[in-house]
């Protein structure tokens, strides 16, 4: 018989501070400049610990992350960015985002009260979709944990992601699909903010 978890603990939610509001959401930019001041590896696992806390289906977690921090590996990752390159080239730090095809492996450690449900997921095409969806989910919480960190995210998909799999998730089941450059922004990191769509065009209640 399976165990339910309960979780019975009441938390005390309140609007969170204006000013968090604003680091995450309001004055938050993407940057297209950086500074040379370097991310440490504490911050580089701040930003993961943040991350998966993000609810996934099932708890899932399909997102994988790889920094690229060595010269010789930038160098092998900008050899895929096309006119995204130079960026990538100068930010302190450099995350591949990939999504994993056989994150169900994982049941026994994210779904402890029910592995058995690892079987629900044996093919491929829709465990593979499940994974994308998830990883894209999970890819907006990475940038709000960067963000969270007093750091701005250049977030771009415009890369020759099967380039980028042969040299970094060769021999595994990862699969590319996003590179984002994270640090302090630079000398003239914005460009003009984009409008955003008013409610009416994006928002309907039924």
């Amino acid at each position: 018989m399976t165990e339910t978890i309960q979780n019975t603990e009441t938390v005390a939610m309140e609007p969170v501070d204006p000013k968090a509001l604003d680091q995450l959401f309001h004055d938050a930019r993407t940057a297209n400049t950086f500074s040379d001041e370097p991310v440490s590896a504490d911050t580089l696992q701040a930003i993961y610990e943040l991350t998966k806390m993000g609810p996934t289906m099932m708890n899932l977690q399909s997102l994988r992350i790889t920094w690229v921090q060595s010269e010789e590996q930038r160098a092998r990752l900008v050899a895929h960015g096309g006119g995204n390159a130079p960026k990538a080239t100068t930010a302190p730090a450099v995350a591949v985002l990939s999504w994993d095809a056989d994150w169900h492996e994982n049941f026994p450690v994210f779904f402890p009260h029910a592995p058995e449900r690892k079987e629900m997921f044996s093919d491929a095409d829709s465990r593979a979709l499940i994974a994308r969806q998830n990883a894209w989910l999970a890819a907006g919480y990475f940038m709000l944990a960067v963000r969270a960190q007093g750091l701005a995210a250049g977030p771009m998909t415009g890369w020759d992601f099967a380039g980028v799999d042969a040299d970094f998730n060769a021999g595994t089941t990862w699969n590319a699909f996003m590179v984002v450059n994270v640090g302090k922004p630079g000398a003239d990191a914005w460009f003009p903010r984009l409008p955003r769509l008013d409610e009416e065009l994006a928002v309907k209640t039924v």
